[in-house]
């Protein structure tokens, strides 16, 4: 009775300052609008779990949904922006925290540790919701209205045109995933692509699907940590999508470092990463962090995009093109979202309930996040200059969008 009546003034507060589009009901069947006409209802399943109403912050109430102790109904995209209100309002903030009095510690063991609980969930259950191309980074809309399939071919070419890809040209793709950007690179670019990966599912499936393509001496993946390829022959175009997240604040320097020594003079590089809002944070606020590290991406860490364009410099590389991409992968998260639910109940058959609620809340809650700027995602294009200083580059944009 007590929880309950701090309940009831709670929603009093709540109702006499900004209403939500939400209502909470209770075990016993009791019901509090929030709003005048809510859209979502959160369900408080046992008492116990009212203590994640009570301080709530976004990470908290993610636990919360995925581990069974609430539930929720109605648009995802709804029950987000409540989700935040109740947090700003009842307890949490959005505020990352300022720098850490500890690091994660990114060996090749524990970083091949965390990809593997990432990435090898299954291809089966990947495929329900990602493309047709199984391309699982930010997409590239031209008009807004294309299909995810389009985007992400759009996307995978728009890398291609900013790195000005050459028939016979050697390209790495860092993290490459299940293979999308290596056997575009080759089937459309002539390139000879080689791909990178820790991940034992991705390495299986690109190598399967190379060989249907018939590409095979054209494109490879290889199952291979960034920091042991070898050196003895130069790249002249590199990229790396979606990998950044993954290499470690601590790393950064190393990891550019690398990829300076791996890049002709006069090559190209597109690297293509989230960045942090502010540049004075290390995570992600509301405990959003905190949830994403245990549940999602174990070691992952996110950075200001000034920082890596600064370690991108200390090592040689030039940035000549910065392209915030924050709408785009708002949009192709919502897409995913939309086609996991759709596919619940296969979702549900390939990993379990508790998997397919991580992954519902993770990418519904990224997708508000990039909406509301707490991140981003940019694509920073660099080259290494020649001795003389020059870069191998056109001076415009022009080139990557004439057709």
């Amino acid at each position: 009775m007590i929880l309950e009546s701090r309940i009831e003034k709670m929603v009093g507060e709540l109702k006499a300052g900004a209403g939500l589009p939400l209502a909470i009901e209770l075990w016993n069947g009791k019901r509090y609008a929030l709003g005048e006409r809510p859209t979502v209802t959160l369900r408080v399943l046992a008492a116990s779990s009212l203590k994640y109403l009570m301080n709530a912050d976004l990470g908290k109430l993610g636990e919360a949904y995925v581990e069974g102790l609430l539930d929720v109904e109605g648009p995802i995209g709804d029950a987000m922006r409540a989700a935040e209100g109740l947090a700003r309002r009842w307890g949490g903030d959005r505020k990352g925290r300022a720098p850490l009095l500890f690091r994660n510690i990114h060996t090749k063991k524990r970083d091949a540790e965390a990809i593997r609980y990432h990435y090898d969930v299954s291809n089966d259950f990947y495929a329900l919701w990602l493309d047709r191309r199984m391309v699982y980074s930010c997409a590239y809309f031209r008009t807004g209205e294309e299909s995810i399939d389009v985007a992400q071919e759009q996307k995978l070419d728009h890398i291609c045109r900013k790195l000005m890809l050459k028939p016979g040209e050697r390209f790495l793709d860092i993290g490459c995933g299940w293979g999308a950007l290596v056997m575009w690179a080759a089937e459309r670019y002539g390139a000879q692509a080689l791909g990178i990966t820790l991940s034992r599912n991705q390495h299986d499936y690109a190598q399967a699907r190379i060989r249907e393509l018939g590409l095979e001496g054209r494109c490879e993946v290889r199952l291979l940590d960034y920091r042991d390829v070898p050196e003895e022959r130069s790249f002249d175009k590199i990229a790396s999508v979606g990998m950044f997240e993954h290499v470690g604040h601590d790393n950064l320097g190393a990891y550019f470092g690398k990829i300076a020594r791996l890049l002709r003079p006069g090559g190209l590089v597109l690297n293509h990463g989230i960045n942090l809002g502010a540049p004075n944070l290390r995570e992600l606020g509301s405990d959003i962090g905190e949830f994403i590290d245990r549940y999602v991406f174990p070691g992952g860490e996110l950075t200001h995009i000034s920082v890596a364009m600064e370690e991108m410099s200390a090592h040689g590389l030039e940035c000549w093109d910065v392209e915030s991409l924050r709408p785009h992968y708002a949009r192709t998260l919502w897409h995913w979202v939309e086609r996991l639910e759709a596919n619940r109940a296969a979702a549900v058959a390939a990993v379990g309930e508790r998997l397919y609620r991580i992954w519902r809340i993770y990418m519904a809650g990224s997708a508000h996040g990039f909406e509301r700027g707490w991140m981003s995602v940019y694509q920073v294009l660099a080259g290494k200059p020649l001795a003389d200083g020059a870069l191998e580059l056109p001076g415009t944009r022009d080139y990557i969008y004439s057709r």
